[in-house]
């Protein structure tokens, strides 16, 4: 067995936070989970329906990858992507930086995972993987579904093979935290802004402010517009309150980002950002129970209320990216 050493093999909420935490981590940059998911700007929405889908989907993060890239940008760090559509070249690159001691990441189908409890295909997963013998994977997923887990090689070989939305060929990358790091602290301004702005002016009306208050007009026709509103409504409303986020489509993430930045930065306007999203963590909290009670009662007067705490919250998050965008002017880092 070839194990990579050092390694803290610790699940958190979110999977690409996860596997980004074990690979600086290894490195000796520890940075929590929501500092993490905040200055790689990870915060979005995307309102999200198709033909061949049984219910809309609701998004509350940027696509995935996005984030990694972005948090390699602002703090510098060298960041190697390989892709491939030769498994057996797709294999070479994961064991290469393994058996020279460094853990790897890996975006893939999670479905195909022995360990993986929802059986739903979704290409943007992403692991740490750490080792590997003649039969298994040793892998870092969220703590929900068990942290420092293992998976058979021809289950991984699936995975990483698989095509759909949001897959990519057989992604590995690794990170290198550079001699001279920047603080991180001097990336908070440029993050908060650079996320606020694209939440503010989105390019189409999914997306964004615009994606949100566009849901909640149109959340109130899913009884009509599901498959089985029974089985895909609290369906739905689970991936938004237990889909790795944290709960709140990644609001309560967001929410501790702000926090811990306020310990560092000296804003009014962080401030004010932080208890907006506060707020807005507990509403989206809210809507997940309302459109589950419409799936289980059938009852539309749920998705009416859903529409208006949508609403709200359309108003809320907007009002807290206004505040944040501020930023910039302020230069208190």
């Amino acid at each position: 067995m070839t194990t990579v050493k050092g390694v803290d093999a610790r699940g958190t909420r979110h999977c690409e936070t996860t596997a980004l935490g074990v690979l600086l981590r290894h490195q000796g940059l520890d940075l929590s989970e929501p500092m993490l998911f905040g200055l790689g700007s990870g915060l979005s929405f995307i309102y999200w329906d198709s033909k061949n889908m049984a219910c809309p989907f609701l998004g509350g993060r940027v696509k995935p990858f996005e984030l990694t890239r972005n948090l390699a940008a602002g703090l510098g760090l060298d960041l190697v992507v390989r892709e491939t559509t030769s498994a057996r070249k797709a294999w070479a690159d994961v064991v290469a930086p393994i058996d020279a001691g460094r853990p790897v990441g890996l975006q893939l189908d999670s479905c195909h995972l022995d360990y993986f409890g929802s059986k739903v295909h979704f290409g943007g997963h992403v692991v740490a993987m750490y080792g590997y013998d003649d039969h298994h994977a040793h892998l870092v997923d969220t703590d929900q579904q068990g942290g420092a887990v293992t998976t058979s090689l021809s289950s991984l070989a699936l995975a990483r093979a698989a095509r759909g939305p949001m897959s990519a060929k057989h992604r590995s990358f690794t990170l290198t935290v550079p001699a001279n790091l920047p603080s991180p602290a001097r990336q908070i301004v440029p993050a908060i802004t650079a996320c606020a702005a694209a939440f503010l002016d989105p390019p189409i009306a999914n997306l964004g402010h615009r994606g949100i208050e566009k849901a909640g007009k149109l959340v109130r026709t899913w009884l009509r517009r599901a498959e089985d509103p029974r089985r895909d409504l609290p369906q739905a409303a689970l991936l938004m309150e237990r889909a790795g986020t944290g709960g709140a489509l990644f609001r309560n993430l967001y929410r501790d980002f702000l926090a811990e930045c306020a310990q560092l930065v000296d804003s009014g306007h962080l401030r004010t950002g932080h208890a907006l999203y506060a707020e807005a963590a507990t509403l989206w909290t809210e809507t997940a129970a309302l459109i589950t009670r419409a799936g289980e009662t059938g009852d539309e007067r749920h998705l009416v209320q859903a529409g208006t705490v949508l609403g709200d919250l359309a108003r809320v998050e907007r009002e807290a990216m206004r505040a944040l965008s501020r930023l910039g002017s302020e230069r208190e880092v």
